[in-house]
């Protein structure tokens, strides 16, 4: 098949699956007033692969398949390729007004990450596994989503603690037989999974040896037998307080995901008890999913700095010293997570024999956008002034009483009309009031988390640049 067109993504969806929303059971995602919205935004992955402007960006050819495929399932063979499916990620991203598509990028973290431990330990069952899945991902053009994070329970206790409430905080497996595995848990902040195809489980964390039946790595289909999936409330669109704007209203939800007995056939298993290797999946999904977050980010981060440089020209005070500092601020924060991301890529390193995205470099770009996005709200606010939350709404401006007051007193500097003032501040409020905030915090991993793992993989780096100063003190 290969490639397949937005609408026949939307027709797979159709598929019987169990999704539950707003206290419902959705008979149709793609139909569903707020879950079509979603639905739509990730068809947008299909539908940059179809054009003339993306194409060679978004598709290449596979040798073994003879045919073009999605850049996302292709193996990537050097620094080049990894600038490539960043360049993709922040195209597709670009054109859906800041949000990422998802229809194949986090999921593509995952089975790379499945890869590197197959290639790592060198199980040949997990790695033709691995090969073949990659291969069903590539002809049919899957949408595939990754679920990661656990619901845990008590977060001091281990999976496997006979302390928790139950043993089904984490999936894991409750059943082995000939043809594959049963396995019962649940995970949680999965986003898009309820209008993917697939899922890939993989382990959120390390294990221990008692933990055993938690380290499990599979694939699933979306209207797997004892699959459900409960949805969070989501956005809504532009109220009618604001002022209308002619572009389709993008968004994602967010799932809990509840596997009440799934069956999971062997050659969809990459992991089954090797708790050993547990944190290496989590590892280097982690890696790879907060260089897809970098590069997702660059979208938004332009869309705000835009916002930034508008309202203060529109205010007249874009040559304020203390405003052009800020605006100094907020072109630094864009052009550094340009240029981690794109370094990260190109001072690639090699794990289990795929190059991935250099991982202290890829760590510091993700806690530089994360650790200093607030910061850049925080001087928007400050450059668009009190008026972001105090101005009159869209229904004033449309009473021919109140409009010619709104338009005499709420214009800008000369040349700046009251209309395009008033819908930047919409825009700015819908932005910065938004999930945004905790999503840039504690999606891919929380702060912490990047400080540690660049303390540990910059070891070595630490140690050489001692004995360098060891060695010009004197020191032996």
């Amino acid at each position: 098949m290969a490639l397949r067109t937005p609408e026949q993504y939307k027709e797979s969806l159709r598929d019987g699956r169990e999704v539950y929303m707003y206290g419902e059971k959705v008979k149709d995602v793609t139909t569903h007033p707020a879950l079509k919205v979603c639905v739509d935004t990730m068809a947008l992955d299909y539908e940059c692969a179809e054009l003339p402007q993306y194409k060679d960006l978004a598709n290449v050819y596979d040798p073994e398949l003879k045919q073009e495929v999605s850049r996302y399932y292709y193996i990537p063979r050097n620094g080049e390729d990894l600038v490539k499916a960043t360049e993709l990620i922040i195209a597709t991203s670009t054109y859906a007004d800041g949000y990422i598509p998802l229809a194949k990028d986090i999921g593509a973290d995952a089975i790379n990450a499945i890869q590197i431990y197959a290639n790592i330990t060198g199980n040949k069952e997990y790695i033709d596994r691995v090969h073949n899945f990659r291969q069903y991902l590539m002809k049919d053009d899957v949408s595939i989503v990754s679920a990661v994070t656990d619901a845990k329970g008590d977060r001091m206790m281990r999976p496997s603690d006979p302390n928790q409430v139950h043993p089904d905080f984490y999936p894991r497996v409750v059943e082995k037989n000939a043809k594959g595995i049963v396995v019962r848990g649940a995970k949680m902040h999965i986003t898009g999974s309820a209008y993917s195809n697939e899922i890939f489980v993989i382990p959120g964390r390390a294990m221990t040896e008692a933990d055993k039946d938690y380290a499990v790595a599979f694939a699933v289909p979306c209207n797997a037998k004892g699959l459900k999936q409960i949805c969070r409330p989501i956005k809504a669109g532009i109220s009618s307080m604001e002022f209308p704007v002619d572009r389709p209203w993008r968004m994602h939800t967010d799932q809990l995901i509840i596997f009440d007995d799934v069956f999971v056939p062997w050659e969809r298993v990459f992991m089954c008890g090797e708790w050993q290797q547990a944190f290496l999946i989590a590892h280097n999904f982690g890696l790879l999913h907060r260089r897809t977050g970098c590069a997702y980010r660059i979208p938004i981060s332009e869309i705000f700095v835009g916002m930034a440089y508008a309202i203060a020209e529109y205010n007249g005070v874009e040559r304020v010293p203390h405003i052009r500092e800020k605006l100094t601020e907020a072109a630094m924060y864009l052009q550094t997570l340009k240029s981690l991301t794109r370094a990260a890529c190109l001072d690639f390193v090699i794990h289990g024999g795929m190059p991935v995205p250099n991982p202290v470099t890829t760590n510091i770009a993700k806690y530089h956008f994360a650790d200093k996005y607030h910061g850049l709200v925080k001087l928007i606010q400050d450059i668009a002034g009190g008026a972001l939350i105090t101005k009159p709404t869209y229904l004033d401006w449309q009473n021919p009483e109140t409009h010619p007051l709104m338009e005499k007193y709420l214009s800008g500097k000369a040349g700046t009309s009251a209309e395009a003032r008033l819908r930047m501040f919409d825009l700015i409020r819908r932005q910065i009031a938004s999930e945004f905030e905790v999503m840039v915090l504690h999606g891919e991993g929380s702060l912490m988390s990047q400080r540690m793992m660049i303390l540990a993989e910059a070891r070595e780096e630490l140690k050489r640049c001692k004995k360098i100063a060891d060695e010009m003190a004197g020191i032996k």
